[in-house]
């Protein structure tokens, strides 16, 4: 399996064998509960790849530059949408949405997972997860 680098968080997401990103998430041992992000206890949860694609349960579009800190992007702000994802019956999943045209969110749009890079106010880059709309719809 391909090595991720610079993830924005270790045990967040892997590379499948096709080099496509896989959300990891964590089912509790006793209920079969699925979490996200999976939790540290290796005793109690069981870390389990989500499905790579969803529909779009809910979204909201970022029009304003958040309060720093937290917030360390650029000066110059660009609005953004992040969304629910529900993932199968699985799990709803919160990420940016990213290569869509706003007027074109709806709620039901089959999302499939991508990773982006982005740079920390340090210089460093690090990759994380988004949502896109499945291609050809």
């Amino acid at each position: 399996m391909p090595d991720l680098v610079a993830p924005i968080a270790p045990h967040l997401f892997i590379l499948d064998t096709d080099g496509a990103p896989v959300l990891l998430g964590g089912r509790d041992r006793e209920t079969g509960r699925i979490t996200f992000p999976a939790p540290v206890d290796e005793e109690r949860f069981e870390i389990v790849p989500l499905p790579r694609t969803g529909r779009l349960w809910s979204w909201t579009v970022q029009r304003f530059r958040p309060k720093s800190p937290p917030y360390a992007g650029p000066e110059s702000f660009e609005p953004y949408a992040v969304g629910y994802i529900q993932l199968g019956d699985v799990i709803i999943v919160e990420g940016r949405l990213t290569q869509i045209p706003f007027d074109d969110l709806r709620i039901d749009l089959p999302m499939r997972l991508v990773t982006e890079t982005f740079v920390l106010a340090t210089g460093e880059t690090r990759t994380t997860y988004a949502f896109t709309r499945c291609s050809g719809r």
